[in-house]
């Protein structure tokens, strides 16, 4: 009876795995695969994606900092149900006459000025206010936010109704909309929240900090199979740079503001004599050859105003600079690869389009161009080319076929793929005026700065609704605000709080850099860098904590008590030391010592010389 209950059971298992059953049972097999994992996904947290998923590029509208659009509030029942639990504190002043509410979603959905944008999603859980969501028929609501204005010299305060009554242009453009489906909750999990959204791991300011003592400086790299007169130089540069003395006296450099203002200045030795550290060994030995190759407007036209013009200034200094820069590419220490990553994107993609695989194609057949026609790239595998880019999507297009190179890059995001110790961050500048690039510096002194913290601008991206909702009109010293008028008034009215507030709150938007960060600075407002896994520029040179605050991004919460917890002292030591390094954070037509053009030239330096193994 067992031999025959054998065969049976042997036939049935042969009939079921045949080559068509099995065809028809991979998906069930693949689909409760996925259930099961979506499933323990709520209840146990398993990350069913990390380090480098997929990103999206939304479009940014050229103006930055002016171009913000209002907040609405859209009602509706649509939700996805397999949302995280979130709630909303409500302010007293923004009531909302919604009754029975059950189970419903937030979802924060970001509409920059393209028809195809990038939709942020938050879906949110909230539970039962009242009773059943099918009697609930709201089609909108908009939220009525305060809107700063100048009156007279002082700063007062209006509704959105009022705003955008008188600027009734601005209201077909609205894409802004966060759809409110209910109040979230005090229980709001705001780290579950973030991990959530972010996608990646979290890399701490303190991780970052490891990693660059880490980073292999100053040796273990490939040597250059030619020039071998240019690596004598570098190894030479290397072994000044570590045998660097202490410094006790510096004239021209606030020590402070510095990790080692040893290893970075040249000081006057004995009998006159100059000893040179990396910025003087940068002064006395660099020399770069710019390929002439590749057509305008992508390549050799520089953009010079707008959100991302630091590319296109760079470019230009760079291009007329004669102390730099050589003819003959064997006395090159470094070769620039002159395109705008900006003008890439808008020639290749019309405004509704998000092709990153055609810009990335388009710099691989650059790349394939310069490899052919030079032997340069082919010697190192291109270690010692460098482009500069600001541009968000500069990341993503160029780590694929130049991700060997050192990218000078605004979007430093460590979690993303920027290379610590090879890759450079420049700081992202708002440029108005390309005849007047470091436009309007200063601020009111430290005893006439009556707000404590300030915010305004676009809520996009994930974390700014964050900020709006636990901060919006909460507290009279904090001042957060979305979209201001897109006129001088706004503008005017934007420049008076970063000049009177004590802190600027430089959150991430679609992604980690902010123009925020160096406007905050040459108002001598302190910088509160609110962005996770974000490497600030100059990183490997300047001690940011010395001058500027560092928030994780679920402490915004805490951010006032953060901020009341720095001493008077400690604050206008921070502003004292925020106006030193102001020189460092300036374009000039005629670039001078220390200024913008010369600190990025002295970090992909570094970052050269750092590639370089001593003989």
């Amino acid at each position: 009876a067992y031999s025959s209950l054998d065969h049976n059971m042997t036939t049935l298992i042969m009939k079921l795995f045949t080559p068509g059953r099995l065809l028809f049972l991979l998906p069930l097999v693949v689909v409760g695969y996925l259930v099961v994992m979506t499933i323990l996904s709520q209840f146990w947290e398993i990350s069913l994606g990390t380090y480098y998923l997929p990103e999206s590029w939304p479009e940014i509208s050229h103006p930055g900092n002016m171009m913000m659009v209002n907040i609405t509030f859209n009602l509706s029942k649509e939700a996805d149900k397999n949302a995280s639990k979130v709630a909303e504190e409500v302010a007293p002043h923004q009531e909302r006459s919604v009754s029975k509410v059950a189970e419903q979603v937030y979802i924060m959905r970001n509409c920059t000025t393209q028809d195809n944008d990038q939709k942020h999603l938050a879906s949110l859980n909230v539970e039962d206010l009242n009773s059943n969501v099918n009697n609930v028929s709201i089609d909108r609501l908009t939220a009525v936010s305060p809107v700063p204005v100048i009156n007279g010299g002082n700063l007062s305060i209006r509704s959105n109704a009022t705003a955008s009554t008188s600027n009734s242009q601005m209201d077909k453009p609205k894409k802004q909309v966060v759809e409110l489906e209910s109040r979230w909750k005090d229980s709001f999990n705001i780290e579950k929240y973030l991990r959530r959204m972010r996608r990646v791991r979290l890399v701490t300011l303190s991780e970052i900090k490891s990693m660059l003592l880490s980073s292999p400086k100053y040796s273990n790299s490939v040597r250059q199979k030619g020039s071998a007169i240019r690596d004598d130089e570098l190894v030479y540069v290397s072994s000044q740079i570590m045998s660097a003395p202490v410094l006790r006296n510096v004239t021209d450099l606030h020590a402070p503001l510095f990790r080692n203002v040893s290893v970075f200045k040249s000081v006057l030795a004995l009998h006159k004599q100059y000893v040179c550290r990396s910025y003087g060994l940068m002064d006395q030995t660099l020399k770069i050859y710019i390929y002439k190759e590749g057509e305008k407007p992508i390549f050799h036209q520089a953009g010079l105003t707008g959100i991302y013009a630091g590319e296109g200034w760079f470019m230009e200094l760079l291009e007329r600079n004669k102390r730099f820069t050589t003819e003959d590419p064997q006395n090159a220490h470094l070769y620039y690869l002159p395109f705008s990553a900006t003008t890439l994107r808008w020639t290749l993609n019309d405004k509704k389009s998000h092709n990153v695989k055609q810009l990335e194609n388009y710099l691989r057949d650059y790349v394939d161009l310069i490899k052919n026609k030079y032997s340069y790239w082919n010697a190192n595998g291109g270690s010692d080319h460098f482009f500069v880019a600001c541009h968000d999507w500069a990341l993503r297009i160029t780590r694929k076929h130049m991700r060997s190179c050192i990218r000078a890059l605004c979007n430093a995001n460590v979690a993303r793929g920027f290379n610590l110790g090879k890759d450079v961050s420049v700081p992202v500048t708002f440029i108005h005026n390309e005849d007047d690039p470091s436009g309007n510096i200063g601020g009111k002194p430290p005893i006439q700065r009556d707000v404590l913290a300030f915010f305004a601008g676009r809520i996009h991206g994930y974390l700014r609704p964050l900020l709006l909702k636990y901060w919006g009109n909460k507290v009279s010293d904090i001042k957060i605000f979305g979209q201001l008028p897109l006129n001088i008034e706004g503008e005017l009215t934007y420049e008076e709080y970063m000049k009177s507030s004590k802190y600027c709150i430089c959150a991430r938007g679609y992604q980690v850099h902010s123009p925020r960060v160096v406007e905050s600075i040459l108002y001598e407002c302190i910088p509160v860098i609110i962005a996770d896994n974000y490497v600030p520029p100059f990183f490997d040179v300047l001690d940011w904590e010395t001058f500027a605050v560092f928030v994780q991004e679920k402490d915004i919460p805490n951010l006032r008590s953060i901020l009341l917890s720095i001493s008077e002292d400690k604050y206008l030591d921070m502003h004292h030391r925020l106006k030193l390094v102001q020189r460092h954070f300036i374009w000039h037509k005629v670039p001078k010592k220390y200024d913008l053009f010369h600190m990025i030239l002295h970090s992909l330096w570094s970052s050269r010389v750092s590639q370089i193994r001593p003989l």
